[in-house]
């Protein structure tokens, strides 16, 4: 789990909007994870407008090991709590 930093938004199509520093911004996290045939991947996370938004691999699918799974629990967790304030 890493925390990615702070990001503004999210564009029209979904994507997290990297502006670092924004005074708004919310956190972001990156769950690394693999894809079916073991390539290294991960899952984003972000807070937009008091919902959670979780993206996977572009068109792939993610694969977690339980130490993952746990990892993103803990950021679905925090993402909850900051999307109710």
């Amino acid at each position: 789990m890493e925390l990615i930093g702070r990001v503004q938004g999210l564009t029209p199509d979904g994507v997290a909007d990297q502006t670092a520093g924004a005074l708004d911004g919310r956190r972001a996290w990156q769950v690394h994870c693999s894809d079916v045939v073991n390539r290294e991947r991960h899952l984003t996370v972000v807070v937009d407008k008091g919902r959670v938004v979780l993206m996977g691999p572009p068109g792939e699918t993610a694969v977690l090991s339980a130490g993952q799974l746990g990892q993103l629990r803990t950021v679905l967790r925090e993402a909850a709590d900051q999307a109710e304030r």
